[in-house]
């Protein structure tokens, strides 16, 4: 990505080095890590720890200034990308909100280590990026990206951009009602395959939103060649279907809550090629 004249987000809390609290579930990325991974980007990361419905948390810590000792200052290389990012997003979703007669609120991006206190609940670095509508923050541990290069095969400052702009995309949701109209229908849902396939629809919005988003950064030329195919890469990467194969040997359709390769692929693709929400309707989709 060309981001050099790319305005940075005053909306990121660099909480890395300070502990979050709570519990954590875990580290590395064994066979258990997977299959957490395989539940990557969700919405509530309490669902993943097994807490249900989440309450709130404790008081998050304070955001610091600067680095603590040993640990990166809040101005280093990777918290500007991710400023920058972030700003890119604003950018793209203020322009969108306008044309559509409404005002975008941007989320707070929260960097940490290990584990973190949010509005959801406590989380460890192995449950991924995630968003967390109580506060309205995406949380993420940037170590991930090491994992997504080394270990999903999936390198590249775009690919490591797609994950902010699905978080970002969650989001959009939240402000939209989105996301409580599919909690709602979840809870009303006749089976869990069935809430499964609303949470597949609500995550392939996601990729679809992410899409938009690389249209808009597409527009203001700010994207390299192979920039595009980053993105799909990640997003194969982290396809249920692939995920699944790879930890348990044999795949689960019925048991997707986010959607195969293919299909996360083509939902990003449909945002990136469009640059328009509305062909981001997922929930009318006949054929995911």
């Amino acid at each position: 990505m060309r981001l050099g004249g790319q305005r940075e987000s005053g909306n990121v809390e660099d909480r890395r080095g300070i502990g979050g609290g709570g519990i954590a579930v875990g580290g590395g990325l064994g066979t258990i890590a997977i299959v957490v991974l395989a539940l990557l980007f969700g919405v509530d990361p309490s669902q993943l720890l097994g807490g249900g419905e989440a309450g709130p948390g404790g008081p998050a810590p304070a955001s610091r200034p600067g680095g603590a000792p040993g640990q990166p200052p809040a101005d280093d290389e990777d918290a500007r990308f991710i400023r920058r990012v972030l700003g890119s997003t604003e950018d793209a979703w203020n322009d969108i909100f306008q044309r559509n007669g409404s005002q975008y609120r941007a989320p707070n991006l929260v960097l940490f280590t290990r584990q973190v206190q949010s509005a959801c609940g406590a989380a460890s670095a192995a449950v991924g990026p995630f968003y967390c509508p109580g506060d309205q923050k995406v949380y993420i541990d940037l170590s991930f990206y090491d994992d997504l290069q080394s270990k999903l095969g999936a390198p590249g400052d775009f690919a490591q951009a797609y994950v902010i702009a699905h978080e970002v995309g969650h989001h959009v949701q939240n402000l939209l009602g989105t996301s409580d109209k599919v909690t709602n229908l979840q809870r009303r849902a006749r089976s869990e395959a069935q809430a499964n396939d609303l949470s597949v629809r609500l995550e392939l919005q996601a990729d679809c939103y992410a899409g938009v988003w690389g249209f808009h950064s597409k527009q203001r030329d700010q994207l390299d060649p192979g920039d595009a195919e980053e993105a799909l890469g990640a997003a194969s990467a982290i396809g249920d279907d692939r995920l699944q194969r790879q930890s348990q040997g044999h795949v689960v359709p019925d048991s997707f809550t986010h959607g195969s390769s293919e299909q996360r692929m083509r939902w990003f693709r449909q945002g990136f090629d469009s640059g328009d929400v509305r062909r981001c309707d997922t929930f009318s989709a006949r054929s995911l």
